[in-house]
């Protein structure tokens, strides 16, 4: 028993020894890496062709250890951090586009509503290569942004790549974007739920505006479409808030970090918005990050129907670390995952129904002969009418205002999401019927 304690005792410091020196090692290791940055950094300082002040140098640094990691981490200078903070709030200054890193360019996640950007006919995907002229790759994502900030009535010319297309040059002109992420109205007897981005505002103001919908609608309210597309996230709390009023119970999201113990959930609480309405989601490639987390939870509760194409693929956290004195790293820290486990990185949510973006024509012909064209035909006998084709025969075709305003294109994919709505509703009323 004595000489078992007396090698267990043994394999235990033997697994110590190893353990401290393999801590020497990677410290070590370390030590020589940082002595490696220092010499680099020495010899630009000396030796580079102009003088470049010590702190751009380290923030340069910084900024490329970061996003070397993903392209959603970065340093933020503390005018990019007060710029952050002041558009979470739902102002700020620029040209309204979400944008992300790929390949070294700038891609467009999504314009924002009504915003120069959106008014210019920048759309998810476009690739920006040049501002002003100059080329976009060797810059970061947060120098890039820098550049395409600036005095309000300023122009910017942004040289765009889109699939399809020859890279073409479009001008916006800054101005100081003002977000109302919530919009609203009623199509008919259905309500209308614009989400633009996820904001401070954002949870109140949808609740808001179902308040109005129901006001306007009472009884006869059908059902709720809700428009998530090109919506490029915003705030995790905000979309928490968001899917809670729709729903009435279970998880709405999960966020996982590196330690397997560190897992964060977020619930559902008691008392739904548009309770016992039907729901339908609508999203497409622009949809990301939060309005994702939306779509997600709604779809693994069976609570809406998903409807469009599929989503960005935004699936991770980014968590605001502030550097006192020297703004602040924005560190992808955790993945999140919808109620059913899923993770949508780089994935995205597919719709339950896919639907893509058209312009409706009509292939039914201008003029077909019925029933009641035929010579001699019976009458319903059900009505007292019968065909009256001397007056169609009379009847003028109305002429055409030249000066009449184009009618405003269909949004199809939103006609089908009503169309469904009112096909739920017809159905229910049928079944208790």
């Amino acid at each position: 028993m004595r000489k078992s304690l007396i090698a267990a005792g043994a394999a235990l410091c033997l697994s110590l020894l190893a353990l401290q020196a393999s801590a020497q090692v990677n410290t070590s290791e370390t030590y020589r890496q940082l002595n490696l940055f220092g010499d680099v950094f020495e010899r630009v300082r000396a030796d580079y062709v102009k003088e470049v002040s010590d702190e751009k140098l380290i923030e340069s640094a910084i900024n490329g250890m970061l996003v070397s990691l993903d392209p959603h981490s970065s340093y933020m200078t503390a005018k990019s951090f007060r710029d952050m903070q002041v558009q979470t709030r739902g102002e700020f200054g620029g040209l309204g586009i979400e944008v992300t890193m790929e390949n070294g360019l700038v891609k467009v996640v999504s314009p924002i509503d009504d915003t120069p950007a959106y008014r210019a006919g920048v759309k998810p995907g476009d690739l920006i290569t040049h501002l002003d002229g100059e080329l976009v790759q060797g810059l970061s994502l947060a120098e890039a942004v820098e550049r395409m900030r600036g005095k309000v009535n300023t122009d910017i010319v942004i040289t765009v790549r889109r699939d399809g297309r020859d890279p073409f040059d479009i001008t916006i002109t800054r101005a100081v974007i003002k977000i109302r992420s919530v919009r609203w109205r009623t199509e008919g007897d259905i309500g209308y739920l614009r989400i633009t981005s996820f904001s401070e505002q954002t949870a109140d103001g949808v609740a808001s505006a179902m308040k109005k919908i129901k006001e306007k609608a009472g009884a006869e309210l059908l059902g709720i479409v809700l428009d998530l597309r090109n919506n490029p996230g915003g705030l995790l709390d905000q979309a928490v808030k968001v899917s809670d009023a729709f729903l009435d119970r279970g998880e709405i999201v999960s966020t996982r970090s590196r330690q397997a113990e560190d897992v964060q959930r977020f619930n559902a609480t008691v008392g739904a918005l548009a309770k016992n309405l039907p729901i339908v989601v609508l999203i497409n490639g622009g949809s990301a990050s939060a309005s994702e987390i939306v779509a997600g939870a709604l779809q693994d509760h069976r609570r809406a129907v998903i409807m469009g194409t599929r989503s960005f693929g935004k699936g991770s956290v980014q968590t605001i670390i502030p550097l006192a004195r020297h703004g602040a790293i924005r560190l992808t820290t955790a993945h999140y995952y919808t109620p059913s486990g899923r993770s949508i990185q780089a994935k995205g949510i597919d719709p339950d129904l896919k639907v893509e973006q058209a312009k409706i024509e009509s292939l039914e012909p201008r003029t077909r002969r019925r029933e009641g064209d035929l010579r001699g035909a019976l009458k319903n006998p059900n009505s007292s009418e019968t065909p009256d084709k001397d007056k169609k025969k009379d009847a003028k075709v109305p002429k055409k205002d030249s000066k009449a305003k184009p009618d405003k294109p269909e949004d199809y994919q939103l006609s089908r999401a009503l169309d469904l709505i009112r096909g739920i509703a017809l159905f229910n009323v049928r079944v208790s019927n």
